[in-house]
């Protein structure tokens, strides 16, 4: 089984170096993918993302990266804004369409708190999803102002001052996390090792 990951580096993904150190302790090898045809070399993919759904849709597009993502049948892994720009559409800075590969919204949290939600909380799982595996009520590090909303793909759920929202998500090949692994110490590790034991066909 090929272990090899490709990490999309799209001009905005600023914590790429940290997502490569977290996969290779967990017995990745990896690669920093700047080009559409690296695809091909890999086995699976990881969408970081670090600032704004607009700006990121727009250095997608300008990579060339749009519609091999669409197309893809690898397993794709988005983290963070990595994960929101799977959905329909966003609305930071206006209407921006997204990858479409998960029906969802992209909207501001509100919530009687401090926004952005920044720390570690748990998450609850409400449906079976295999990067998952042995992490249930584990903790992980958020750090976002932005969730994913009306999506029918949730695998688990997180409360922030009361309120509920999905902090990841599975679809056929597509899965999502709102939640920064590499920043989440052992439960991270166990992720991405879970995400580099996925059958790529599946």
């Amino acid at each position: 089984m090929s272990r090899i990951i490709g990490i999309v580096d799209y001009g905005i993904s600023g914590n790429v170096h940290s997502i490569e150190k977290a996969i290779k302790k967990a017995g990745g090898d990896t690669i920093v993918v700047n080009h559409v045809e690296q695809f091909s070399h890999v086995d699976k993919l990881v969408l970081p993302g670090v600032g704004s759904f607009k700006d990121a849709m727009e250095e997608l597009d300008n990579h060339g990266f749009l519609k091999a993502l669409q197309k893809t049948t690898k397993p794709i892994l988005g983290i963070c804004l990595g994960m929101q720009i799977l959905s329909t559409i966003g609305f930071e800075y206006g209407e921006t369409q997204g990858l479409g590969l998960i029906q969802g919204e992209v909207r501001p949290i509100i919530v009687e708190a401090k926004v952005p939600h920044v720390g570690f909380n748990n998450i609850k799982i409400v449906k079976s999803n295999n990067i998952l595996d042995g992490l249930q009520n584990d903790e992980f590090y958020f750090m976002h102002s932005y969730e994913v909303v009306n999506s029918i793909d949730i695998a688990s759920v997180t409360q922030y001052a009361g309120h509920k929202f999905v902090s990841s998500i599975k679809k056929d090949n597509i899965y999502g996390v709102q939640f920064h692994p590499e920043k989440s110490r052992e439960p991270g590790i166990l992720l991405f090792k879970n995400f580099i034991n996925l059958e790529s066909h599946k």
